[in-house]
């Protein structure tokens, strides 16, 4: 197939998950209840921690900066899909295309450098309890959230600039539900050698260092936790509960889409997979984050008796 410019490319086709016509109506049913629910569930987080001067701390600063991401992240997808879906048309421009990606890449990025935010601020908490309130100043965790996002955008922008390098046949069908990076760059005709190297010497990078940052954030806390008493263990642990299961949640998914990838020859299949990664972690997060958490639970009751009164 010849190579064309990139500037006379018109448009992808997203393929989506599935070729079959009866199984469509089904999925738009799951994924706008499962983006409804991702919408509400971190908008309440964001409203409790905003309302209630209780959780003016940096753990729920930090948390209220990960439920917007998370809502980012699944604006930035599933919208898109639903409308493909509704009008049975799977196009998407070039520029769209690419605007999606980068920001997939921009709120993931995001995401995960927060978890290693969140990582560091339960350290120090635990570890250096006296300090806490000296070390995590606004200042600092403001900061902290601003160098996440530039961080994220630098990433995402290197990334789109390479790939507007790229040249496309006339096959431009991606077999994914989004508009992912390593999709577009397999369907490049030009030279990828570049793209590659960028794509895993990144990804180790971003995957590497916040989750090294995590681990030995919870080695000096598990150390310091065992010097503690039986309630003191407790109380650490049950703040710590939550965050630990959504790092599980998040690393755990991204290792099995990388897995699937690997072991399967089958694009769709890979596709199915990342819908854990993509969708189903940033709906899940914000249980993940109340049902235990007694402070979170007594805002959001505060927060049901303050909205009918402030809607009537």
């Amino acid at each position: 197939m010849k190579p064309t410019n990139q500037t006379a490319i018109l448009e992808f086709c997203l393929l989506g998950l599935t070729d079959d016509p009866e199984l469509q109506p089904l999925i738009f049913s799951l994924f706008l209840c499962m983006y409804l629910v991702t919408l509400l569930g971190n908008l309440l987080i964001i409203l409790a921690v905003t309302s209630d001067s209780h959780l003016h701390t940096p753990m729920y600063f930090f948390l209220s900066s990960l439920s917007f991401t998370d809502i980012c992240t699944s604006t930035t997808t599933i919208p898109k899909m639903l409308v493909n879906i509704q009008t049975q048309d799977q196009s998407v421009t070039y520029t769209g295309c690419l605007c999606q990606a980068s920001f997939a890449l921009l709120f993931s990025g995001l995401e995960n450098c927060l978890l290693a935010v969140m990582a560091y601020d339960r350290y120090v908490a635990i570890c250096h309890p006296l300090r806490y309130t000296v070390i995590m100043n606004p200042r600092l965790c403001v900061l902290l959230v601003l160098l996440s996002l530039f961080v994220s955008t630098v990433h995402a922008l290197l990334h789109t600039l390479m790939a507007l390098q790229l040249s496309f046949c006339t096959d431009l069908e991606i077999p994914h539900f989004f508009c992912e990076l390593a999709q577009i760059i397999k369907l490049a005709c030009s030279d990828t050698l570049s793209n590659n190297i960028l794509v895993y010497l990144m990804a180790g990078l971003f995957a590497g260092v916040p989750l090294s940052g995590i681990i030995f954030s919870y080695i000096h806390i598990v150390s310091s936790v065992l010097r503690m008493s039986s309630g003191g263990k407790y109380k650490a642990f049950s703040t710590c509960g939550s965050h630990l299961a959504v790092v599980s949640l998040f690393y755990g998914t991204g290792f099995g889409v990388y897995i699937s990838s690997v072991v399967t020859d089958s694009p769709r299949k890979t596709a199915v997979a990342s819908v854990m990664y993509s969708v189903v972690t940033q709906m899940l997060n914000p249980f993940i984050y109340t049902l235990r958490n007694r402070d979170m639970t007594e805002a959001l009751r505060r927060l049901n008796g303050i909205l009918p009164s402030f809607l009537s």
